[in-house]
């Protein structure tokens, strides 16, 4: 293994250097074009399964392993978070971080009950043109219309989450819980990881979740989803310090076998290594491993993709930097609108799909189609905001070369 010294220091005591690593935050840090095509990636792979029973749906990463797009969008929001929130606390103290992130947590929040919102009255506008009330069941919206005023004081509190709507409030709850993560991390990851792992394994055994109306819990369980965040806020202070990962074929090969042997489990009908011992173990991992409470496998199968990638996508690599990855990091870098939008015209197609009866034509069209928009939003809030940042420095110029006051 050839291993960076500053490696074990930085996963012991949370430094890079002797210096604590002040000195290489204090240098700026360049965007990471990687983080913003994954993301964009996965808001895309998020949008598709939305929308179950479409034959797109079927060639998504959750049936070739363990974890799915929502491991991968958690565990950068982790990332982003530090890049974000880490140098603006340690620049400018953690009231400042505090205040910055509060502003961010009020605008998810917003976000959060405008799609509310408008899925509800999608799906009510469904229910009344089509005469389907099923639709009010699939996507547990029936408490909204059974009693109103009380579901809205529980969407307004996050006590209620209608489907596909329970992403956004996980984050909120991340993202409030950020500076305790940063300051566990900056002492030390490797206690920072102990200590989230037995919150989530705690969780898991006490059955500790936060209540949900119409279900058993969040979805995503805050207590063991709290785990990624951990590790992506572990990771995106590494980067912060410059610290690389070590490098060993030892671990490539075991995260490359675990990654075929996910592979190997999803595709096949029945124990593709004919060990019956295994048989049980085999089909539960087939039938999905539970995603409320973060198994193990899903942790495991998202790690091997993180350091196989870490290991051979670098930054500038072809991959990110080519028509593709350019387009994957549009959406990336407005993921919050791309992703809101995304569950309003998932939610959308799944009514167009069950009205047209899965007509494969209509299932292509219907995915093409919001693919489609989704990169058009994310191209055009590209161009917004070029123009909105030419315009605020073009204006102290102007004024500098003003010869008299302007109403």
């Amino acid at each position: 293994m050839s291993q960076s010294p500053s490696f074990l220091r930085y996963l012991l005591l949370g430094k890079a250097d002797g210096s604590g690593g002040l000195a290489t935050l204090a240098a700026p840090l360049g965007r990471d074009a990687r983080i913003d095509a994954v993301r964009g990636l996965a808001l895309l792979i998020i949008f598709i399964n939305h929308m179950p029973g479409n034959v797109v749906a079927s060639f998504m990463p959750h049936n070739f392993g363990f974890s799915d797009a929502a491991d991968i969008f958690v565990l950068l929001a982790g990332v982003s978070a530090v890049l974000a929130y880490g140098v603006l606390i340690e620049r400018r103290g953690l009231g400042v971080g505090a205040v910055r992130i509060g502003a961010r947590l009020w605008t998810l929040y917003i976000a959060h009950l405008a799609v509310f919102l408008i899925v509800c009255g999608v799906v009510a506008r469904a229910v009344t043109g089509t005469h389907n009330p099923l639709y009010i069941e699939a996507i547990n919206i029936q408490p909204f219309f059974n009693d109103t005023p009380a579901a809205v004081v529980d969407a307004l509190t996050l006590t209620y989450q209608p489907y596909y709507l329970d992403i956004l409030p996980l984050y909120i709850v991340l993202l409030a819980l950020f500076p305790l993560a940063y300051y566990a991390v900056r002492f030390s990851p490797a206690l920072a990881l102990m200590a989230s792992a037995l919150v989530w394994q705690g969780a898991v055994h006490l059955g500790l979740n936060f209540p949900n109306t119409g279900a058993a819990g969040w979805f995503f369980n805050p207590f063991a989803w709290q785990f990624l965040f951990t590790l992506g806020v572990v990771l995106g202070r590494a980067m912060l310090l410059r610290v690389e990962a070590p490098r060993s074929r030892a671990i490539d090969l075991m995260a490359a076998g675990f990654l075929v042997f996910a592979v190997m489990v999803k595709v096949s009908s029945g124990n593709p290594f004919g060990i019956s011992v295994l048989n049980d173990w085999i089909e539960s991992l087939q039938m999905g491993s539970d995603k409320t409470n973060l198994a193990v496998v899903r942790v495991v199968h998202l790690a091997s993709l993180l350091w196989l990638f870490i290991r051979f996508v670098p930054v500038g690599s072809a991959m990110i930097s080519g028509v593709v990855g350019r387009n994957l990091a549009v959406m990336g870098r407005h993921s919050l609108e791309v992703f809101c939008a995304g569950v309003v015209l998932s939610i959308a197609g799944q009514i167009i799909l069950a009205e047209t009866y899965f007509a494969l034509g209509v299932q292509l069209l219907v995915c093409l189609t919001g693919i489609t928009m989704l990169l058009g939003l994310g191209m055009f809030l590209s161009w917004y905001q070029s123009v909105a940042l030419q315009g605020s420095v073009s204006k102290p110029s102007a004024a500098l070369g003003a010869s008299a006051p302007q109403s």
